[in-house]
């Protein structure tokens, strides 16, 4: 009667023994293993990942988005660029952080802490530009005030992004791969297309958090992940300024069922409550 068993105590390797048994012995005989033999269990190996590893990650940006009628009027010049000159469809958008990767719940967790104690912000459109590469084709070019810098490197800073050049704050208006004279040519466009888009200021009061995956040219994969209103900031207006002084406080929670024509009052309201 024979067995076949395996002994690797105090052995770097393994080894197979034949053992035989008779009634009044019993024999023992090493046979010979391939060194590539293994012995480890599949599932052993498979399954030791490490942590980082399993964790998925994925690319992403902070946006600060227009108000809806600026948004409005940059997409109808959007569209009119893309249909002589190609290229994907995207939400305008002033770039506050760069493409980084980041697991998912790192990404949201970090977008709220930059949001946290932001106020709301003017941007206003220098000029219509090209740029050198395919996501900065033609682009509006804002000014750099002390706003718009100090934005994205609070943001820039709560993300850990480090930037490879100074921050060019800008709205893209055109992501493709065309040649030069194409380029000058869709900036011409441009301009005919909306004559004041130079000098137009508005406000930022709204951040987003989006899926960029760079490698995805047809953006099909962007999309939202997470987006927030910031906190807006004015000057208290003389009538609440008035009523406060009165001892009256007036959070904006309040000042909901407002009628319509108040809403400049409201909007007054609420940035000085905050």
């Amino acid at each position: 009667m024979c067995h076949l068993t395996q002994v690797a105590i105090l052995r770097s390797q393994p080894h197979f023994f034949s053992v035989c048994k008779t009634p009044n012995s019993i024999s023992r005989k090493v046979l010979p293993i391939p060194i590539h033999c293994s012995l480890t269990p599949p599932s052993i190996s498979t399954f030791m990942a490490t942590p980082e590893a399993v964790v998925k990650r994925d690319v992403y940006s902070v946006w600060a988005l227009p108000p809806e009628d600026v948004t409005a009027r940059v997409k109808k010049l959007m569209e009119g660029l893309r249909s002589e000159f190609g290229g994907p469809p995207f939400e305008p958008h002033l770039t506050v952080v760069g493409s980084i990767s980041l697991a998912p719940d790192d990404a949201l967790a970090k977008f709220r802490a930059a949001c946290h104690g932001l106020k709301a912000y003017n941007a206003t459109v220098d000029r219509v530009a090209t740029g050198t590469f395919f996501y900065q084709c033609v682009y509006l070019l804002l000014h750099p005030t002390s706003e718009v810098v100090e934005t994205s490197a609070h943001c820039s800073a709560h993300f850990g992004y480090k930037r490879s050049s100074p921050y060019m704050p800008h709205l893209s208006l055109l992501y493709a791969d065309i040649s030069e004279e194409e380029k000058k040519r869709a900036q011409e466009k441009a301009n005919t297309l909306d004559e004041s888009i130079s000098g137009l200021s508005f406000q930022i009061s709204r951040l987003a958090l989006y899926k960029t995956d760079t490698e995805d040219k047809t953006l099909k994969s962007w999309e939202k992940s997470c987006g927030k209103k910031i906190q807006l900031t004015k000057s208290p207006c003389s009538w609440y300024v008035f009523r406060s002084l009165m001892g009256e406080s007036f959070p904006g929670k309040y000042l909901t069922k407002l009628k319509p024509g108040y809403s400049d009052v409201k909007r007054c309201v609420d940035g000085a409550a905050g």
